[in-house]
């Protein structure tokens, strides 16, 4: 059996849409960067909200467009908050995205992003020694840096993937974004060489190359990409995009403006704010250009 092929990610449309849409995000994140997830939402699109009381939390995630749950810096409170927005997002079908900052080494926090990939993610968005810890196969990284490649978390992405539900997106110099899909395949499908209608799960996988190495040097530029995931799944759902494209069109959304950002920044306080800048201006033909998007 041969699962069909899959299709191209088209960026450049998957970006109209979620700038003609302006999706609403409900943001419980690390106090640590709320302002730069907040300013990548507005530059790029969307709308953000931090709502983490819990008696508000879950209110608000019933009416936003997408949900990130940020595990970094968390509070008593705050958890509360995430399992009211949690409980609330899936009863509303609304997707919410999970990012397990710093996972492995600290147990509070592994823990809680280890029962949540049961509540049904969306989409976790990590690097690559998150994922792995995640997936029970390694310690975690150096605090919030990875010590280990994309290339190496592939494994572990594939089965969060598989025991998750979620598309898995998985950041460095290189992204890699996995998902599973249940493929049909019927008599005479010359896509599938199928002998009798049945179902299938095969998994998709698309790497990303784009961004620059200053992308390292400034806070939370991996934690506003969460928090862009979560717009771009809004958005997606909303004109009936599959999950993987969304999370694709997101990083290279991202990836591209620190292309852009890189050319001129002369060092991290620069490029900080020449990234706000290119998020904002670049076109969705531009941003497809600025990408090389592969399927795996």
């Amino acid at each position: 059996m041969s699962p069909a092929a899959d299709h191209p990610v088209d960026v450049a449309a998957l970006v109209t849409v979620m700038r003609e849409t302006g999706p609403l995000v409900h943001c419980l994140t690390n106090s640590v960067v709320r302002q730069i997830t907040a300013d990548v939402l507005l530059a790029a699109g969307a709308a953000p909200a931090m709502v983490d009381h819990p008696e508000e939390a879950g209110d608000f995630a019933a009416i936003a467009s997408g949900v990130l749950i940020n595990v970094g810096n968390p509070t008593a409170e705050q958890v509360e908050g995430m399992h009211a927005a949690i409980a609330a997002a899936r009863a509303a079908g609304t997707p919410w995205v999970l990012d397990p900052v710093a996972v492995g080494g600290l147990v509070l926090r592994t823990g809680l992003a280890t029962d949540w990939l049961e509540a049904g993610p969306a989409a976790i968005r990590a690097n690559a020694s998150e994922t792995i810890a995640l997936a029970g196969t390694g310690a975690g990284g150096r605090g919030v840096d990875s010590t280990e490649d994309v290339l190496a978390a592939e494994p572990a992405a594939r089965d969060l993937s598989a025991r998750s539900g979620a598309v898995v997106a998985v950041t460095g110099p290189r992204d890699l974004v996995v998902s599973r899909r249940v493929v049909t395949q019927r008599p005479g499908d010359p896509t599938t060489d199928a002998d009798t209608t049945d179902a299938a799960t095969v998994t998709r996988a698309t790497w990303i190359e784009s961004g620059h190495p200053l992308l390292q040097k400034v806070i939370g530029t991996g934690c506003a990409l969460g928090a862009l995931t979560a717009a771009y799944l809004g958005a997606a759902r909303s004109a009936g995009i599959a999950d993987h494209d969304a999370v694709v069109a997101a990083h290279a959304h991202a990836g591209a403006a620190g292309t852009v950002a890189g050319r001129t920044a002369a060092g991290p306080g620069s490029f900080a704010v020449a990234w706000l800048d290119a998020l904002y201006t670049l076109t969705p033909e531009e941003i497809a250009d600025l990408v090389t998007v592969t399927g795996a």
